[in-house]
C-alpha cells in the first residue's frame, strides 16, 4: 500500500520541477539496411565551439553489427555535423579504431563505446571494451576482456590509437569492461568509470559484478586510481552495463540484469546504497529487463531512458521498442509514470543499443539504430534507420559541455 506521505512527496516533486519541460523532435540521421549489417551502439557527443559559426561539433560513434552473427562488430565509425544536425558527413571508419589481428589467428576488436567531452584536457574521450573473434564469431571462453578507450583532438582533427586500460588486479578484473556505461567527468578532470567484471576463477560463471573506477585522463592515457564498492547479484547474468550520472551533488547508478533493471545512489561516488528494482511511483515494476537503461541529466531534472514490457510490444526481441523517457524522483529512486513519453516509436526493430549525449545547453540527444533481427521488422515499417531524438529544453542546461 502506498502511503499518503509518499504520494505527497511525488506531487511536490512534480510541482517543483514543473517549470522544466521539453519538446521532442525526431530526426533520421541515416538510412542504411543492406540485408546484413545494422548500425548499432550509436552514441552522440559534442565538442563545444568546434562546429560552424561557433556551434558545437556533433560527433556520433557507431559500429556495423553483422546481423547473421551475434555480437560481431566491425570497427568504430563516426558521423560529424558542423551545423547542429542539419547535414552529416560519414559514417567514416578510422584506422586507429579498427580491430587488431593476433598471432593465434583471432582478432581483438572493440565495441560498445560511450563518448563525452573532457573539458580538463580539451579532448573527446570514448570508452568501451574489447572483444575477441575467431572465424567470424565470438572467440571461445578464456580470453581476457578489458576497457578500451581512445580520444579525439579537435584541433588536430585526429584520433589516438585505441588502448586498453591497465588494472592492478588482473585476477579480479580478468573479464572486465566499460561497455555502454555512462561515465562522469568530475570538475578536477577525474573520470568516474563504471565497469562490470568477473574474476579469472569465475569467468565461466554467469554472474558479473559492478564497480566504479576512479581514473586520471591526461588527454591521451587513462590511468586507474582506485575503485569503490563492489556490487553483486546472484541472478544470471549478474549486473551488467552500469551507467552513472551526477545530479545535484549525488551520484546515481543504473544496472542491467536479465530479470529486471536496478538502481542505487551514493553521496561520495564510491559507496552505494543497497540496490533496488526500478519501479514506477505507484509501486509497480518498471518492466525494463535484459537491456540497458541510461540517464538524461539536466541541471534541474533527472530522467531515465529505457525500454520495457507492457507496451503492446511482445513482437520485439526483449520488448526493446519503443524507447521511452520519464522523469526520475531522485529521493525515492522511482520513475514518475505520468511523465513517460515515447522518444523513438516501435516499428518492429530492436532499439536496445541506444546512446545519450548532452549536445548543448538547449538540447540533449538520444540516438539509436534500428537492429533488424527479424523479417518482421521490415513488415512493421523498419528500414535500418539511425535516429536522433532531440530533447529540446525549456530552460538552459548548466551541465552542457563547455
Amino acid at each position: 500500500m502506498i502511503s499518503m506521505c509518499a504520494v505527497a512527496v511525488g506531487i511536490i516533486l512534480a510541482a517543483a520541477e514543473n517549470d522544466l519541460s521539453f519538446k521532442l523532435k525526431l530526426d533520421t540521421v541515416l538510412k542504411s539496411w543492406d540485408g546484413r549489417y545494422d548500425w548499432a551502439q550509436v552514441w552522440p557527443g559534442s565538442i563545444p565551439g568546434a562546429g560552424r559559426d561557433g556551434k558545437p561539433l556533433i560527433l556520433i560513434t557507431t559500429q556495423k553489427e553483422d546481423n547473421k552473427s551475434s555480437d560481431f562488430y566491425l570497427g568504430v565509425n563516426t558521423l560529424l555535423s558542423e551545423d547542429f544536425g542539419t547535414t552529416w558527413t560519414g559514417p567514416e571508419p578510422h584506422s586507429e579504431l579498427e580491430p587488431h589481428p593476433r598471432p593465434d589467428g583471432t582478432i581483438r576488436g572493440l565495441c560498445d563505446f560511450v563518448s563525452g567531452w573532457h573539458a580538463a584536457t580539451g579532448k573527446f574521450l570514448i570508452t568501451g571494451h574489447t572483444v575477441d573473434y575467431a572465424k567470424g564469431h565470438l572467440a571461445p571462453a578464456g580470453y581476457s576482456r578489458s576497457t578500451a578507450y581512445a580520444s579525439f583532438d579537435p584541433k588536430a582533427h585526429a584520433w589516438t590509437q585505441w588502448r586498453e586500460l591497465e588494472l592492478p588486479d588482473t585476477e579480479k578484473f580478468f573479464n572486465s569492461g566499460s561497455g555502454m556505461c555512462q561515465w562522469v567527468a568530475e570538475p578536477d578532470g577525474t573520470i568516474l568509470l563504471p565497469v562490470y567484471y568477473k574474476s579469472k576463477s569465475e569467468d565461466k560463471r554467469e554472474c558479473y559484478s559492478v564497480t566504479v573506477l576512479r581514473c586520471r585522463f591526461d588527454g591521451e592515457r587513462l590511468t586507474y586510481l582506485g575503485h569503490g564498492d563492489e556490487l553483486h547479484h546472484e541472478v544470471p547474468r549478474g549486473l551488467c552495463e552500469p551507467s552513472l550520472t551526477r545530479f545535484k551533488s549525488r551520484y546515481y547508478l543504473t544496472l542491467r540484469n536479465d530479470e529486471r533493471g536496478y538502481v542505487t545512489s551514493s553521496d561520495d561516488r564510491q559507496h552505494f546504497a543497497p540496490k533496488k528494482p526500478w519501479e514506477f511511483d505507484d509501486g509497480s515494476e518498471l518492466g525494463s529487463y535484459n537491456t540497458m537503461q541510461h540517464w538524461v541529466t539536466h541541471s534541474e531534472g533527472l530522467y531515465l531512458v529505457y525500454t520495457r514490457r507492457g507496451a503492446n510490444n511482445d513482437h520485439v526481441i526483449r520488448n526493446r521498442a519503443p524507447l521511452f523517457i520519464a522523469q526520475v524522483d531522485p529521493q525515492r529512486l522511482c520513475v514518475l509514470r505520468a511523465t513517460e513519453r515515447v522518444l523513438v516509436p516501435d516499428r518492429g526493430a530492436s532499439l536496445g543499443n541506444f546512446g545519450v549525449g548532452t549536445i548543448s545547453e538547449k538540447e540533449t540527444w538520444v540516438t539509436v539504430g534500428e537492429c533488424m533481427y527479424s523479417p518482421e521488422c521490415e513488415k512493421r515499417g523498419s528500414d535500418g534507420s539511425m535516429f536522433a531524438a532531440r530533447i529540446i529544453w525549456s530552460k538552459p542546461n548548466a551541465l552542457a559541455p563547455q
